[in-house]
């Protein structure tokens, strides 16, 4: 912690170190009687962090907000307190990165995904909060060795398939590397001790080699008269343990455990001693890149090429600018650290515009773990470089299809797309793009716009939001009417009725959880594909479980005596109708007294109930039954499940009846299965539908459906 207050003195000034000396005493006063797993006192914890965004050079803000992040969260401290105290800048950062703990969440998994889209929604308004949550991140992996080992590993998982790459793709290597090599350290814990320990004895072996080629190098660029820098960097253990996995060679075999790397001042000298090198030792084929002509997305340059040494050693050397090298390292960070060096807002806006194009794409998906998914897909697809007819570079996800492209070059192109072209030959919009491959998209005034389809082949989130949000905005009355559709069939699959278990207190429910500001909008949103028709149904079905006494799936007739059952001791009490045998009028009955749910009536047979105390068993009887009616499940086996569907919905027709839910599949001895629900008013129904089903010749087997 010293250490911090000297970094403060020495790299802030003025006012900006008043605020961050506060800063430091306000969360070791908040903190003061906290600790950590470790048993160390938490507060080394936001100085860690602090002191990892120091060295990186950030802005007071930036440092106070990294010594506040967690004092809303863990101590008494409110917003208005750190407003009142520091401002609005510093509050907005650490609410930023502020975990949401008043939602009750049914999964760690789900609370992990709302709190990731909540940072990445402040992210998109300024940087700094995901700056603040990989440092943090950093620090809590650095001091993962004293949680248990489930924990070590979940939160391992989580780092690699999310913020480690999340680092990359803002460029910041320090952190990316740090974090995928402890990743490794707690995965595959044998691996990466098997590493550490063999790694600096090869490196060590291999030294003076490495010192020959930059050596030689050296005297490359000093007879051109080019001013430069030559040194040889140890990769990481991650980046090798993914080579040996990928490539299935064991430590030995991997002879490029240090990359050469050369800085020089102009991209023009880059070239130069490219050629140079090139003429010096024999590259090896499709093992160069050219990353300054075409950057990756996080604006990563250098070039990369692997040469073989006449001692038959390939290695690898990278050539790159001082600019190059900076962003390299420190990638976005470098907005802050080299402040002399400081491009125009407009360099650092193309740098962040990838975060604008995710938040278009992401207010479309209302589940948070789509989202999750979404970006994890987003961080780690490898890179796919085409070209537009103008020789415009487009990132694209391995696999991606020309529409793909065409999202990517405008959401318009992507509407209007009715075909396109690969290399100057027409192909279809379904195709997969190949790297260099060159791009025209045909487009069309007249075109009505996507197709559902194109979302089963299409590559990129960015693309999938935007034929969503295409849906969203221009279909939406038909969205909502094919959505209400989808809804009322489900219901009425499940034995509800829609209006029933839609309700205005039900829906505010629902729109709290989803966040829909009307009924349309949810019915819209389950038509065009946000949020599925289950995600809605099972929670209406929820508060009307909890809501109403008795069931809707029996929906007795208004006019109906309540007392439908007479239970022996407790005759007129409103009783509830086991689902698992659904009895009716003129069967055998028998009521349960089952905790806290009243008494529920089954079926004499259903074997439910068999194992049951016979104590809490009532003789049960049907009272008045006039005009009731009730919901009965069969199961009917035939050799055809078209003939089967055309038999049972001609008897029930002609016997007045009504059919509630059908449902057919395939057993497993290849015969069709039906399984129907059936509205009728009691057991002579019962007995006649079956009858007359089972004298069709085409039926092998009729059977009430009790328990499970």
């Amino acid at each position: 912690m010293q250490d911090l207050i000297e970094k403060l003195y020495e790299n802030y000034q003025g006012a900006d170190r008043e605020m961050l000396v506060k800063a430091y005493q306000y969360a070791e006063k908040a903190h003061e009687n906290q600790k950590r797993a470790s048993g160390e006192p938490y507060f080394i914890h936001p100085c860690a962090v602090a002191e990892i965004l120091v060295d990186l050079s950030f802005d007071s803000a930036t440092i106070a907000a990294a010594l506040l992040h967690d004092v809303i969260e863990d101590t008494s401290a409110t917003e208005d307190d750190i407003r009142r105290d520091f401002g609005e800048e510093v509050l907005f950062l650490v609410s930023g990165v502020t975990k949401l703990e008043k939602i009750k969440f049914t999964s760690h998994e789900e609370e992990e995904a709302e709190n990731f889209r909540k940072i990445f929604v402040a992210m998109a308004k300024d940087i700094r909060v995901i700056i603040i949550k990989l440092a943090d991140r950093l620090h809590n992996m650095r001091s993962l060795n004293f949680l248990s080992e489930e924990r070590q590993r979940r939160m391992a998982k989580e780092t690699l398939e999310i913020y480690a790459p999340l680092a990359g793709r803002l460029g910041i290597s320090q952190i990316k590397v740090e974090l995928e090599d402890l990743c490794l350290k707690y995965l595959d814990p044998e691996t990466y001790l098997y590493l550490a320990e063999n790694i600096h004895a090869k490196l060590a072996e291999r030294h003076k080699f490495v010192q020959t080629v930059v050596a030689e190098i050296n005297e490359m660029l000093k007879e051109s008269n080019i001013q430069g820098e030559v040194y040889g960097r140890p990769k990481h253990f991650y980046s090798i343990y993914k080579k040996m996995k990928r490539q299935g060679k064991t430590l030995d075999q991997i002879y490029d455990l240090t990359a050469v790397r050369v800085v020089v001042p102009t991209v023009d000298r880059c070239y130069e001693v490219l050629g140079k090198i090139h003429a010096k030792w024999k590259p090896m084929p499709h093992r160069f890149k050219d990353y300054i002509a075409t950057p990756k997305p996080n604006m990563y340059q250098s070039l990369h090429t692997t040469v073989v040494t006449p001692f038959g050693q390939p290695f690898e050397i990278q050539i790159r600018t001082v600019e190059m090298h900076r962003t390299a390292e420190y990638g976005i960070a470098a907005h802050w650290k080299y402040k002399e060096q400081r491009t125009e807002s407009s360099t650092l806006d193309v740098k962040l515009g990838w975060i604008r194009e995710v938040m278009e794409w992401q207010g479309n998906m209302k589940n948070s773990t789509e989202f999750l998914e979404s970006m994890k897909t987003e961080l780690f697809s490898d890179e796919l470089l085409v070209f537009t007819p103008q020789g415009k570079v487009i990132s694209l996800p391995v696999d991606a299809t020309p529409v793909d492209f065409a999202y990517a070059i405008h959401s318009e192109v992507g509407n209007k797309c009715i075909g396109a072209k690969v290399n100057s030959k027409i192909v279809p919009i379904n195709s997969t793009l190949q790297m260099g491959d060159m791009v025209e998209i045909i487009t069309s005034p007249n075109a009505k716009g996507p197709s559902w389809d194109w979302l089963k082949f299409v590559k990129s989130s960015g693309a999938k939001g935007k034929i969503r949000q295409f849906f969203k905005k221009n279909l939406k009355e038909e969205n909502a009417r094919t959505g209400k559709s989808m809804l009322e069939g489900e219901a009425r699959r499940r034995g509800y009725d829609l209006s029933d278990i839609l309700t205005e207190e039900s829906f505010t429910k629902v729109a709290e959880k989803l966040s829909f500001s009307s009924i349309d909008e949810m019915y819209a949103s389950i038509g065009y594909g946000a949020v599925s028709v289950n995600q809605v149904i099972f929670k209406l079905i929820d508060h009307y479980k909890i809501a109403t006494p008795k069931p809707i799936v029996h929906d007795m007739s208004k006019d109906r005596n309540p007392s439908g059952v007479i239970v022996e001791g407790m005759e007129g009490l409103l009783v509830r109708f086991a689902g698992c045998c659904s009895p009716v009028p003129g069967d055998e009955i028998v009521g349960f007294v089952s905790r806290g749910r009243g008494v529920v009536v089954h079926r004499k047979n259903c074997p439910n109930i068999k194992n049951e105390d016979v104590n809490r068993l009532l003789p049960a009887t049907w009272a008045n039954i006039d005009k009731a009616y009730y919901n009965a499940n069969l199961r009917i086996c035939g050799s055809d499940q078209a003939s089967i569907l055309t038999i049972v919905s001609g008897i029930v027709g002609e016997m007045r009846l009504s059919i509630m839910a059908i449902n057919g599949r395939m057993d497993k001895n290849k015969r069709a299965v039906v399984e129907i629900t059936v509205r009728l008013s009691d057991k002579r129904d019962m007995d006649d539908l079956i009858r007359k089903l089972q004298a069709d010749r085409r039926i092998y087997e009729v059977s009430r459906m009790t328990g499970v």
